[in-house]
């Protein structure tokens, strides 16, 4: 089944697709929670809670977990028209082992408890893009992790509408379709520990955003490149979710700085890294890739992200 509510061409803040899978987090061994988890759905989820106006471009199965991610997208404020449900497949469900002791967390696409397979996440298909033409060719930024045809095209086509491209892999394949979206890239992402040996080498126009985990991270472009430590978290209880709080910052911040052009350089984007590395470390003090949100709000967000906080009012 696909949805078919007709929703009018506009200007969105944010379009977004990639992994986003329904996360099962087993804490000390025991099933703690269930919710919308990958690097996508948090990163948009996230930005719907601050209020930003998302829409999510994604193909989900038409069964119960798919029913869990649209129902958590739709409580934050997103846009859940331009998410496939199809009988077909079945929802992306992700394994997530925290030992709450260390704040260290293990995924699997194994069931923990009867050693089942979990179904995979699926890009979206050329039905699903051409579906989604209308927010893809009106948004500020568009976010994807994932490559694929079709949100190769879904990256052309809001390009070509002025959007930022926020591109932020999680793996390297070489061949012409990733060198393209290299090209198309905005802002790219990505962990040196993982990418760094073969992305370094690439020729690119944009803003990199390099992380060196718990270290901090480096932002640089063809003129500057600016060292950012890491900001000491108030307490470690799961580090899951950090990198997505820090690009959920840097987004935020660049659309409360609309007169961003779609190729802005690393110095503009300092404030909004250390926003995001603000966020990222309170979120560390929480279980789950967004506990800050479930446990404190949005408007406590807010407050982190716009420094309107202090130690006092923890």
């Amino acid at each position: 089944m696909r949805n078919s509510t007709y929703v009018h061409e506009f200007h969105v803040d944010v379009a977004g697709t990639g992994f986003t899978v329904l996360d099962r987090i087993y804490a000390d061994g025991d099933l703690h929670d269930e919710a919308l988890g990958g690097s996508c759905g948090n990163v948009l989820v996230s930005l719907a809670m601050l209020h930003r106006q998302v829409a999510p471009v994604l193909a989900l199965g038409d069964d119960d977990a798919g029913e869990r991610l649209v129902d958590e997208f739709t409580q934050a404020g997103a846009m859940v028209s331009y998410i496939a449900r199809r009988a077909g497949i079945r929802s992306p469900v992700l394994a997530q082992e925290l030992d709450t002791a260390s704040g260290h967390h293990d995924f699997r696409f194994t069931c923990p408890e009867t050693q089942e397979e979990l179904p995979r996440y699926q890009p979206i298909d050329e039905v699903d893009l051409a579906h989604a033409l209308p927010v893809l060719r009106h948004c500020s930024v568009f976010y994807a992790d994932r490559l694929s045809d079709s949100i190769l095209e879904a990256m052309r086509t809001a390009s070509a509408g002025g959007a930022i491209i926020y591109f932020e892999p999680s793996d390297f394949e070489e061949g012409d379709q990733f060198e393209e979206a290299l090209q198309l890239a905005s802002v790219l992402k990505y962990s040196e520990d993982r990418l760094g040996d073969r992305l370094a080498s690439r020729s690119t126009k944009c803003v990199r955003i390099v992380t060196y985990g718990s270290a901090g991270l480096e932002i640089r472009d063809d003129v500057d490149t600016v060292w950012c430590e890491a900001i000491r978290a108030p307490a470690v209880l799961d580090t899951c979710g950090s990198g997505d709080m820090v690009s959920v910052g840097v987004i935020d911040w660049m659309l409360t700085n609309r007169s961003q052009s779609a190729r802005p350089r690393a110095a503009d984007l300092i404030e909004g890294i250390h926003a995001g590395q603000r966020l990222a470390a309170e979120n560390c003090a929480y279980a789950g890739a967004r506990g800050l949100f479930k446990s404190r709000g949005a408007d406590y967000v807010r407050d982190v992200l716009s420094m309107r906080y202090s130690a006092a009012t923890k």
